[in-house]
């Protein structure tokens, strides 16, 4: 029983002076409630200059819906193909893609497709200058008045090293871009873009939701690329996915071509024949006449059979074609998207309250305790100094 007594008072005790260290930290920052305001004043002056100070961003969206899958054939297909038989398969199955819609992002951010963006012509909202999207970005952004300030001494250090050194000409020879290798100032731009594009995947219900959205500074610029980026994924969809129909297409249009020309070259043998021997009875002349007719007509049915191919491959193509449905065009925004001022105001207030706070609970005493030592270490040395003096 005396040691269960005992137990329980270290407990009351342990617990009583949890309750002192709290009125403690409490009274500290009741205390410091002065410095705690004017620490908080401070920032939000800072949060209030950069919030004011970041340019305006808008950010234009399009909402699409991919189609799922495709079917490859149908009853015009089918019919086509088996009168034709050119082993096309007639049944109705299900085509496998390489490139589905949760790859559109790796897509749009590849560097292939983010140099096709370059030269898209824009034109801002309140400048009707057409102009290309890589001269937009290089000449018409603005930044925050401080990177101004902290860029100047890389700005001297750059001046100072053309000025030691001699810059060499370089000749441009060939003004297209190199995919392979990107000079600096390439990828500095495709890296913008591509930081500026953002693509969001809701994979919730039976199909996928895609928005495809671009921030910039001018809303009608945001508006005018993201709409650029919806038509080349378009184009990119449709070469990948009719490629295979589209060189059937090719082909069977050269068989045509070829079976037209049979066909012809035929007839007019066949035609030339007949003026000639028109009105002879002889055997001979009738056998040729019936061979060359066997002949005309052989290279008819190839030819009408070949035509056949051709509207079949036709047909396969536009199947073949995807189909993106926009569900909210790309409309110019009116209000920005960036800066959030309250947020940003917010967020400064709060850092400057909680850097006072833990000033004032944690660091100031640990600071004020480490220089007292110091000087307690520096007095004690200066007091043996004096005593050794006196001594001597």
């Amino acid at each position: 029983m005396n040691r269960n007594t005992a137990n329980k008072k270290k407990v009351r005790q342990s617990s009583g002076q949890q309750e002192i260290d709290w009125l403690i930290l409490f009274e500290k920052i009741y205390t410091s409630k002065k410095q705690i305001l004017l620490t908080c004043s401070i920032g939000a002056v800072i949060g209030l200059i950069v919030a004011l100070g970041t340019p305006k961003e808008y950010t234009a969206s399009i909402f699409i819906v991919p189609e799922s899958s495709r079917r490859a054939t149908s009853s015009g297909i089918s019919t086509l193909s088996d009168v034709v038989g050119t082993g096309m398969n007639s049944s109705s199955t299900t085509e496998r893609d390489a490139i589905y819609s949760v790859l559109y992002p790796a897509i749009i951010h590849s560097t292939p497709f983010l140099v096709r963006l370059f030269d898209i012509k824009i034109r801002g909202l309140k400048d009707n200058t057409v102009i290309t999207l890589s001269q937009y970005l290089k000449e018409h952004q603005k930044c925050p008045w401080w990177n101004s300030v902290t860029s100047i001494p890389s700005k001297l250090v750059g001046w100072c090293m053309t000025m030691i050194q001699e810059k060499p000409k370089v000749e441009k020879v060939n003004s297209s871009i190199n995919i392979f290798q990107l000079t600096r100032e390439e990828a500095a731009i495709a890296g913008i873009i591509s930081s500026r594009t953002s693509v969001g995947i809701d994979e919730t219900g039976r199909r996928r939701k895609i928005t495809l959205s671009v921030t910039m500074q001018d809303p009608q610029v945001a508006a005018i690329v993201v709409d650029t980026i919806l038509e080349h994924l378009k184009e990119y969809v449709t070469e990948y996915r009719t490629s295979k129909s589209r060189r059937m297409l090719e082909y069977t249009e050269k068989l045509r071509k070829e079976a037209q020309a049979e066909y012809y070259k035929a007839q007019e043998k066949y035609t030339r024949y007949a003026d000639i021997n028109q009105g002879l009875v002889r055997q001979t002349s009738r056998a040729e006449l019936t061979r060359l007719r066997n002949e005309m007509n052989l290279a008819l049915t190839i030819y009408n059979q070949t035509e056949l191919q051709v509207q079949a491959a036709e047909v396969k193509v536009k199947k073949a074609t995807p189909v993106l449905a926009v569900i909210q065009p790309p409309i110019v925004p009116l209000t920005p998207s960036k800066p959030r001022k309250m947020v940003i105001l917010a967020g400064c207030i709060f850092l400057a309250g909680a850097g006072s706070i833990s000033w004032i609970l944690f660091a100031k005493d640990f600071v004020e305790g480490f220089l007292r030592n110091i000087r307690r270490k520096r007095k004690t040395s200066e007091d043996e100094y004096n005593q050794m003096v006196v001594d001597d």
